[in-house]
């Protein structure tokens, strides 16, 4: 395939993804710091004042069902830094006379501790009204899903999409490197002595934007610069944003056949239909009680942090961590033990940055992809990246623009020549 063709891919790719990728750019320098943007914005939600003795969460959770019926709490924290509240999660309850799904307006509810007094409820990623309870998580849904709703029995149609869009720029990574090399060294690029100083002579303007030459080479040379000096990043975003948002779809098949995975109860069960979720047969407490089992087993030194019902698979997850780590080794998530809903027995856990080589992969996705792998240096650099993205989005339509109105007047002005004169 000649440089030509190269071209093309590289040109309608761009083109395919531009849209996507300037708001998923700009939506992930924001949502970097979505728990600090939160507490920002809702101190009346997530912030607590007044002393007193903590209640206990389970019971606080029956008395959210017994206030709100439509509605099953799915999420119950069992420790909390000082000063914020909790925030139970909830579900919607099936409406079996009308064959749906009920529809309470909420899926958090917030509580005070100590007092049992319910501080507000919001809609985590609702699409409409925009408030500030629910604009940030309606930027983070935005960001990997769109907010495509749900047809034909998924949710995840959205998530699908921006999966594919990941793909297609993980591969485009390496098409547009590619195109920056210098065009009649490109097969020498790796031979050694002579030619090596030569090739990197003539790639060296690849890497800088030089002043002047109006308004096109601004663009280019930011679009071509941008993207080699920001290159690694842009390859590691592209990647894990592939393997998140398509997980089961591809990467985890994929990842299988090349290494030893260890399994998840959730990836050996088929989801139950959305509205026919597993009712369990055990409650928080035997869940919390085989969890803890399950833990001092294997010597963890923490209790339990939260636990978790998943009525698609019936799987209680116990998740054990410290008030003041409530997300987790370096975003990698918490010490977890799995109990089935049905039959109350521990299912396995898994401690992230352990297992296999593959395991530790896999581990690494959210934590790469986010920049909490290297803490708040990590996080900083993700949000800035995510305004390179969109730059570099906007450049790359700007040239496709300049060069095809260039063409069109090339165009027109020959057929005009064509015009016999009267």
């Amino acid at each position: 395939m000649n440089r030509r063709w190269w071209v093309l891919l590289h040109r309608w790719a761009g083109l395919l993804m531009a849209g996507f990728l300037v708001v998923a750019g700009l939506t992930g320098a924001i949502i970097s710091w979505d728990h600090e943007l939160d507490e920002w914005l809702n101190p009346h939600l997530l912030e607590a004042q007044g002393a007193g003795a903590v209640r206990d969460p389970l019971q606080l959770a029956a008395d959210i069902e017994a206030r709100h019926p439509t509605v099953q709490v799915t999420y119950v924290p069992l420790v909390s830094e000082a000063g914020h509240s909790w925030g139970f999660g909830v579900a919607p309850r099936v409406d079996r006379a009308h064959g749906r799904l009920h529809e309470p307006g909420f899926n958090q509810v917030f509580v005070h501790p100590s007092s049992g007094e319910e501080l507000g409820r919001r809609e985590w990623g609702a699409v409409w009204p925009l408030s500030r309870e629910n604009v940030v998580s309606f930027l983070y849904k935005l960001h990997y899903s769109l907010h495509v709703p749900a047809m034909w029995g998924s949710n995840r149609w959205g998530i699908w999409l921006m999966g594919v869009i990941a793909l297609i720029w993980t591969l485009d990574c390496f098409t547009g490197a590619y195109l920056t090399l210098p065009a009649r060294q490109r097969a020498t690029a790796a031979v050694a002595g002579s030619t090596r100083r030569s090739f990197w002579q003539r790639w060296r303007p690849a890497w800088t934007v030089r002043p002047g030459g109006g308004s096109y080479r601004l663009n280019f040379d930011l679009h071509r610069a941008g993207s080699l000096w920001t290159w690694g990043l842009l390859f590691i975003v592209a990647f894990t944003a592939f393997s998140l948002n398509l997980y089961r779809e591809v990467f985890l098949p994929v990842m299988s056949r090349v290494s030893d995975v260890t399994p998840t109860p959730f990836q050996q069960r088929t989801p139950a239909p959305l509205l026919e979720p597993v009712v369990p047969a055990i409650g928080f407490a035997q869940a919390i009680a085989a969890g803890r089992t399950e833990a001092v087993a294997a010597g963890w030194p923490h209790a339990p942090g939260s636990v978790s019902y998943n009525r698609m698979y019936g799987i209680y997850t116990v998740s054990f961590f410290q008030p003041e780590d409530g997300h987790g080794a370096g975003g990698a998530g918490h010490p977890r033990v799995w109990v089935d809903g049905l039959t109350g027995e521990a299912l396995g856990h898994m401690v992230p940055w352990t297992g296999t080589a593959a395991d530790l992969f896999v581990h690494a996705q959210f934590p790469l992809h986010s920049g909490r792998i290297l803490g708040l240096p990590g996080r900083i650099a993700i949000s800035a990246l995510g305004l390179v993205v969109a730059g570099l989005s906007v450049t790359g339509v700007y040239v496709w623009w300049y060069k095809r109105r260039g063409r069109v007047a090339k165009e027109r002005a020959g057929q005009s020549a064509m015009v016999p004169a009267k």
